[in-house]
């Protein structure tokens, strides 16, 4: 071909690439790029310190989704203010697939409820992919409170009220929430200490500093294994076999005690469906693994595995539960 013959066909083929873009259609070769989820490292927002339950579920789901999905998951924890801050962080992430992040009762639950001014909506600023799984709460004493178990514990409490303090992941969450629908019903009265996450309320409460905790129990279960934690009831519909001596509240007489937590992974509001479904496959594939089991088992949580759908039904029965307790509780988070 000539060169002024190659001119003109120069031309006709940037009209015809222009018009395709125009409406709206991709050249194969560029379809396939777009299309070759995940092409580079993913990250997922824990929204609390190490340590705690939710980063160590949100750490397990990483580790798997990294071979499963052929591309590094990067655990990024970013604590503080009851997990609104790392939900928040999510909410306004670019919602391409590149950056997920755990939800929890906590920043999808409890937090609507007792935030005056949440930086984000939890039904309408997060896509659900999937909740990986349900935890027990649990109420423990360090050693050194004059209590072993919940007859006691009571007995010790109404004989004192006011005297004691409890620790939780922070104010307004789970297991601040957890533990005044525990003091309603029970009719007790506990001082509440909050604190930026799990990891650090145990922490304070193993030294001695803060007698009571209310926590999950895969975060409590090695110190209660070791002896550096004393349970005292489960907030569960069923004993379990980490601890099958450990009677539920339900046994225990609290039949409307209901404190159970989870978490499962977000990602942006209008990430593209063709993402949620790639992640939904793999990590149900994880969850439903006898290995993931397993493991999950042995740090106190238990499979899920649940659809979008079904996710996004559960956060919205869990918004209108803890609403009702931040309500007679009168809880108004910092």
């Amino acid at each position: 071909m000539s060169h002024t013959n190659f001119i003109p066909a120069r031309r006709e083929l940037v009209k015809a690439a222009g018009a395709t873009a125009a409406l709206g259609l991709v050249p194969l070769g560029a379809a396939q790029a777009q299309s070759a989820y995940p092409n580079k490292p993913i990250k997922l927002i824990v929204p609390f310190p190490p340590g705690g339950s939710t980063d160590i579920v949100g750490r397990l789901i990483a580790s798997r989704l990294t071979p499963a999905l052929g591309q590094t998951v990067v655990v990024e924890n970013r604590g503080g203010a009851g997990g609104t801050i790392g939900a928040a962080e999510l909410a306004r992430s670019t919602p391409d697939g590149y950056t997920l992040g755990i939800g929890s009762v906590s920043t999808t639950g409890t937090a609507p409820s007792t935030y005056p001014r949440l930086p984000y909506d939890p039904r309408k600023d997060f896509q659900t992919i999937t909740n990986v799984a349900a935890v027990p709460g649990i109420i423990c004493v360090h050693p050194s409170f004059p209590a072993k178990n919940y007859a006691e514990f009571m007995k010790v409490l109404r004989a004192s009220p006011g005297k004691y303090n409890y620790a939780s992941s922070g104010n307004g969450g789970v297991g601040h929430m957890g533990m005044e629908l525990f003091k309603f019903q029970a009719k007790v009265f506990i001082t509440h200490i909050g604190y930026r996450g799990a990891g650090p309320a145990l922490t304070d409460v193993l030294a001695g500093n803060v007698p009571i905790i209310w926590d999950n129990l895969s975060s409590s279960l090695p110190h209660i294994r070791t002896g550096k934690l004393i349970p005292i009831g489960l907030a569960y519909d069923k004993r379990i076999p980490q601890l099958p001596d450990l009677p539920t509240f339900f046994e225990l007489g609290l039949k409307d005690y209901d404190a159970a937590t989870w978490f499962g992974i977000l990602a942006p509001a209008n990430v593209p469906r063709e993402v949620v479904t790639k992640i939904h496959a793999e990590a149900v594939k994880i969850i439903n693994s006898d290995d993931f089991k397993t493991r999950l088992m042995d740090v106190g949580a238990f499979p899920i595995g649940n659809t979008p759908e079904q996710f996004a039904a559960q956060i919205d029965k869990e918004i209108k539960k803890w609403k009702q307790v931040a309500e007679f509780a009168k809880v108004v988070a910092d």
